[in-house]
């Protein structure tokens, strides 16, 4: 809904980009986040195919991010379980608002990412997908 009101009032016009945040939960499977898994599925499968009906004037692409300490995650990360689990990355920690910021910011600049489009960036550590799914 969010493109298609941008689309109308600059994209069409002015081109531009996108960059939908899912989550690498719609690139595994969880027996407990199966309905999300599904939704964040869907949204990157919409960025691929937003990217081809809205190119060339603009590019869409997602990101996918692990773990990050967020309120919506907190109950994953709060206290030394957060500690315990980002042991367990590559990067030794737990993933910050920051780092998607960056990402975003990355993807939206056409210096550094003009020829990327329907892609999806995983943003997790160097985590396995699926392994940050902390029940």
């Amino acid at each position: 809904f969010w493109t298609q009101l941008a689309w109308q009032r600059s994209l069409k016009e002015n081109g531009g980009c996108v960059v939908n945040i899912s989550s690498v939960g719609g690139l595994a499977t969880s027996p407990i986040l199966g309905v999300y898994d599904i939704t964040k599925a869907a949204l990157i499968h919409l960025t691929k195919q937003l990217a081809a009906e809205l190119g060339p004037k603009v590019r869409v692409n997602a990101i996918a991010p692990g773990l990050i300490k967020t309120d919506f995650a907190r109950v994953l990360w709060e206290g030394d379980r957060g500690e315990q689990v980002a042991t367990a990355y590559p990067l030794g920690r737990l993933g910050e608002p920051a780092d998607v910021a960056s990402a975003a910011l990355f993807l939206a600049d056409d210096a550094c990412s003009g020829w990327i489009t329907g892609q999806t960036m995983v943003l997790d550590g160097g985590g396995i997908i699926g392994f940050n799914r902390v029940g």
